[in-house]
């Protein structure tokens, strides 16, 4: 009894061997003559092995060819089923049992079972799959027997051994059933990554779409800020080219912005241009000065005589001062306040402050800060913050945030300094 069972858990083993690469096979579903071929090739090879190392019970031979052959032919279809079934017929042929045109007599009238399960299989729910399953597993099997032992005048071997035989049938029914389970738990696992990568996929579209969205409406507020000073009356010339040049290149900041997204499915070589610091803090505070009116906020700016100089890209460091001076701001619109920044030179190190007295942050919120969806705000995305740190740490940049709740919050960016001559 115990060699009976340890060869029916080996022939367990390897008609369980294709459950081994169906994930693989799985994904050339859509090229259904390479999924048919491959089902046929590995369903094939887990036949040939059963049928190599049968279970002799008592004069009649065993084994459970039947259930890759159920299997394949449940989600190859009928053209892998007629194929499993002309694999059996050859493989006994050339293991030599004999009676093999009786053989092919009794087995082959059992594929209309097959034919007649496949018409409803997929929309079955699983556990009328799994019993289904069974049943026809079970009648292939008992037909062909029934069939091919009357045929050779032995049918005594069947009814001898009909104990044996209903323990077989019921070893062999739960087999088919985990099979069939295991099947359908991969292809549900399969869908679940395919809808779990389908959804990271639109989860980035629509970050990068509300960061674009949120990235321009800044060079598009400060316009809109610049065009109302030019309505006022009796402007000074002076002051009305100063506002329309600004006006200008924020619209062209918008369309960098633009580029630069549209630039992450082609990139392109980023710019490397020398930029004087001064001149850049000089005209982040004039852009952030439209916001700051309109949320009642004073701009202070302190700046070091000295000529510093940074390597990078003048539109992109431009664009991340003032979506951090810009959120500064909206921190203090509630009561006013006063934006500080501070532009020094420090060992070898430029170094560039923004200090709000709004309403500060936790050590928690610090922490979370630049990440996709977290902000401060009610309204905020946290897009705009995780964009501005990903272009200042693209030049190099370092940034340091400490706050305090109720009192406010001081960025520290700095830049590896460009000796000056060169």
């Amino acid at each position: 009894m115990i060699d009976f069972f340890k060869d029916f858990i080996l022939n367990i083993f390897l008609i369980f061997s294709p459950l081994v690469v169906y994930p693989y096979l799985y994904k050339f579903q859509s090229h259904s003559m390479k999924y048919r071929l491959w089902l046929c090739f590995f369903f094939t090879i887990a036949i040939a092995f059963a049928m190599s190392i049968p279970v002799n019970l008592n004069g009649l031979v065993y084994d459970f060819r039947s259930i890759p052959l159920i299997v394949g032919s449940l989600y190859g279809g009928i053209y892998v089923s007629m194929f499993l079934y002309a694999a059996i017929i050859v493989v006994r042929y050339l293991l030599g049992n004999p009676n093999n045109l009786i053989y092919c007599v009794s087995f082959l009238p059992t594929i209309i079972f097959i034919i007649l399960l496949l018409k409803r299989y997929r929309q079955m729910r699983l556990a009328h799959k799994m019993i289904s399953a069974v049943i026809v597993c079970v009648a292939v099997k008992i037909v062909s027997f029934l069939i091919y032992l009357t045929s050779i005048g032995k049918m005594e071997l069947f009814t001898a051994n009909l104990i044996s035989s209903s323990q077989t049938y019921i070893l062999q029914s739960v087999v088919i059933a985990v099979y069939i389970y295991l099947i359908e738990f991969q292809q549900k696992y399969i869908h679940m990554q395919e809808d779990t990568v389908h959804g990271e996929k639109m989860r980035i579209v629509s970050e990068m779409a509300a960061s674009v969205a949120h990235e321009i409406r800044n060079p598009l507020t400060a316009v809109r800020g610049f065009i109302q000073l030019m309505g006022v009356p009796h402007l000074a010339p002076s002051k009305l080219q100063f506002y329309q040049q600004i006006s200008l290149e924020e619209l062209e900041r918008a369309q960098v912005i633009i580029s630069d997204y549209l630039a992450i499915a082609k990139p392109e070589p980023e710019k490397d241009e020398l930029i004087l610091m001064k001149d850049e803090v000089q005209y982040v505070s004039q852009v952030l000065v439209t916001i700051a009116n309109y949320n009642d906020v004073k701009i202070e700016v302190t700046l070091q005589d000295e000529q510093m100089f940074i390597q990078g890209d003048r539109n992109k460091l431009r664009q991340s001062l003032i979506n951090i001076g810009k959120n500064a701001i909206e921190a203090m619109s509630k009561s006013g306040g006063v934006l500080v920044i501070g532009l020094k030179e420090q060992t070898d190190r430029i170094m560039i402050t923004i200090r709000d007295n709004g309403i500060g942050m936790t050590k928690e919120q610090i922490s979370r800060l630049g990440t996709p969806y977290f902000s401060t705000k009610e309204k905020g995305t946290g897009l705009g913050t995780m964009v501005s740190f990903s272009l200042i740490r693209a030049m190099k940049g370092k940034i340091h945030i400490t706050s305090e709740v109720g009192k406010g919050t001081e960025f520290e960016i700095s830049f590896p300094a460009v000796p000056r001559g060169l």
